[in-house]
């Protein structure tokens, strides 16, 4: 079932079960940000919050982005959503390949699912990796050292057993039963026959492996040495999937699962990628921290979402502007930011950058004038066709 943000989900959208599932996710208050019940409880409406719902009864419900100009083709939509995905920083999204950007036909969740099992197709062409784990049983075999203590309150009348302590090499090391937790899990959710297959053949190979106990214990033991490189990736997949460290924590039933982006930081994302792409020659940074509002004493961190060059300050804002309008509907308070931010980077000109939409076709052409010294630009950015109708000079 495929949505876009901002849209009012009735009864008549879903399956009563799922209808009922999803409306029970709404009602808890951590995920108000993402989805509200609505008229008395007939109705949902969606947030600006884009991804995947996996309900209890295993309804998929996609939630994508609305983007000018591609609103009625979902397949371009979702092609668009990838590859803002893709700019996001220190995530697995950044390997997203073409094959992965042409198989849209399937549902967002399967192409994730699918991602982490190419990334661990990869580590286990390069070795799963084993390691020396301490282990303790009340064996027959006398191996390793015996634990005097526990051996005489186990086997004070048993003297054919001793209870021992030994090292054993074994796969059965942290990262691996994350990365098994995570394929047990996703065999119980996916739709995609293939990506079953896939995950049953893993499942095989990882058979000496148990499944997590402790997610976040697993995740704290896990290794960070040159030796575990071929890890990393996968193990950020798995991240994702168990919900350890979720772009957006979630309240949910024990089957219900989410995987939930906001278009804030995607939006952002996407358009400070830009210009590291296209002004390779100029210093762009990305969430700058160098100044607060208040100098004596400290206050009030400002952290614009771009800087290129240490004094031209952009601000992206997901938000539908109208230049029908006098202010355009750009609010007071953007307003104000900016200037905090031209004052503090003794800057001259400074820039809003707000996605193209209907009413908003193009950048303004004349700044918005602070003072003599410091202007403010309104630009658009066309998220389909992935560029600005400006050159930064």
């Amino acid at each position: 079932m495929i949505f876009k943000e901002y849209d009012l989900i009735t009864k008549d959208n879903l399956p009563a079960k799922a209808f009922k599932h999803l409306k029970k996710f709404a009602s808890y208050e951590e995920n108000n940000i993402f989805i509200d019940v609505a008229r008395g409880g007939n109705a949902l409406r969606l947030k600006n919050y884009v991804g995947i719902i996996v309900t209890q009864d295993g309804t998929v419900i996609e939630v994508l982005p609305k983007i000018y100009d591609s609103e009625e083709n979902d397949t371009e939509t979702k092609n668009i959503l990838l590859k803002m995905l893709k700019t996001l920083k220190n995530s697995p999204f950044k390997k997203l390949s073409k094959t992965s950007l042409q198989t849209t036909n399937m549902s967002i969740f399967e192409i994730f699912i699918s991602m982490f099992l190419d990334e661990l197709t990869e580590l286990v062409k390069k070795g799963i990796k084993a390691d020396y784990l301490s282990k303790e049983e009340n064996s027959t075999f006398l191996k390793g050292k015996i634990k005097l203590n526990t051996h005489l309150q186990k086997n004070l009348l048993n003297k054919e057993k001793f209870y021992i302590e030994f090292d054993e090499y074994s796969t059965d090391r942290a990262e691996n039963k994350l990365i098994k937790s995570t394929m047990q899990k996703l065999y119980q959710i996916s739709n995609s026959l293939k990506n079953k297959q896939r995950l049953r053949e893993f499942l095989f190979i990882f058979d000496d492996v148990k499944s997590s106990k402790n997610i976040g214990s697993d995740f704290k033991k896990c290794k960070n040495d040159r030796s575990m490189i071929h890890y990393v990736e996968t193990l950020e997949w798995c991240k994702i999937f168990l919900n350890n460290e979720s772009f957006c924590p979630y309240k949910g039933e024990k089957h219900a699962h989410a995987l939930l982006f906001d278009m804030n930081l995607l939006f952002e994302s996407y358009v400070a990628y830009y210009f590291k792409k296209n002004y390779r020659d100029r210093k762009v940074k990305t969430q700058d921290k160098q100044y607060k509002l208040i100098e004596s004493p400290k206050l009030f961190q400002l952290k614009p979402d771009i800087v290129i060059d240490n004094n031209i300050v952009m601000d992206t804002k997901w938000k539908v502007i109208d230049s029908r309008k006098n202010n355009f509907n750009i609010s007071q308070s953007d307003l104000y930011q900016m200037y905090a931010y031209g004052k503090k980077y003794n800057s001259s000109n400074i820039y809003l950058i707000y996605p193209k939409s209907e009413n908003f076709l193009s950048s303004l052409q004349k700044p918005y004038k602070y003072d003599d010294s410091l202007n403010l630009y309104v630009l658009c950015f066309d998220c389909k066709n992935y560029n600005f109708d400006f050159t930064l000079s």
